[in-house]
């Protein structure tokens, strides 16, 4: 079962190229609520302006070598580590869901593509990845959302409490989990398997369609976020910043709403 390519399998009742259109308006409304989420709730002019006060508060310059430098220890340390995280238990469930994800979403792209019926076989590798990916990001996002959110972990509330900010989680969890399900009900000839494609078709489409509403664009913001922060404590205007206890989040915490300045 974890060596079959589900979308190929598929294709018998769902044209390829259906699948493809659907994987394309997929990605355009990603970028499309990018950039209402950009220009709407003006995150480029926060990021803008805070670079420009930084700049106009920076006691030494910064050379290009040291920019580049500062770029690779971002992309490292805060894109594939995810060392923003102090906790341990949170930082690893992140990146559980974050490479998990990674690796779900690139094998579906090529299994659908590349490999999109049963007479052009994908290698073994990739719908094991596919599997393996899904289970990753079902591994990490249900341990952050049972155990390790504030509010659950520290606070004592229910898990089932649900604000707007916990969108992108839950549609994230609902999407994985609801595909694992339809691949394996389609491998084993289960007559709910049309049922559950639906509810995997509506899911997947929430989480990328929601991107306006929940925080999915910030995994863009973040990279640049610690890129500025890095630049400032360079240049010497981090010192002249208030303490991280004087400012505002961002991007809001796991229990906010997200907010925009």
């Amino acid at each position: 079962m974890f060596t079959g390519n589900p979308f190929a399998e598929l294709s018998a009742s769902i044209p390829p190229v259906v699948m493809q259109t659907y994987i394309v308006v997929m990605v355009i409304l990603v970028a499309s609520g990018t950039l209402f989420d950009i220009v709407h709730k003006k995150s480029a002019r926060y990021f803008f302006n805070n670079w420009r006060n930084a700049k106009n508060k920076a006691t030494q310059q910064v050379s290009g070598g040291k920019m580049v430098s500062l770029a690779v220890q971002t992309a490292v340390v805060d894109g594939l580590t995810s060392g923003e995280f102090c906790n341990v238990q949170r930082r690893i469930a992140h990146l559980l869901t974050m490479y998990g994800f990674l690796a779900y979403v690139i094998t579906t792209v090529i299994m659908v593509f590349w490999y999109p019926t049963p007479a052009t076989p994908a290698p073994a590798i990739l719908p094991q990845l596919w599997y393996l990916g899904a289970l990753l990001v079902c591994l990490g996002g249900y341990w952050f959302w049972f155990f390790i959110r504030v509010d659950v972990a520290a606070e004592g509330n229910s898990p089932f409490h649900v604000v707007r900010a916990d969108l992108f989680i839950l549609s994230l969890l609902a999407s994985v989990t609801l595909g694992l399900v339809w691949a394996t009900l389609q491998a084993t000839g289960n007559s709910w398997t049309n049922v559950f494609l639906g509810l995997y078709l509506i899911a997947t489409t929430v989480l990328f369609a929601s991107v306006p509403w929940s925080k999915f664009s910030h995994m863009f913001f973040k990279p640049v976020a610690a890129f500025q922060k890095r630049v400032a404590e360079a240049n010497g205007s981090r010192s002249n910043l208030p303490g991280p206890a004087d400012q505002p989040e961002i991007f809001g915490s796991a229990r906010q709403q997200p907010r925009h300045y």
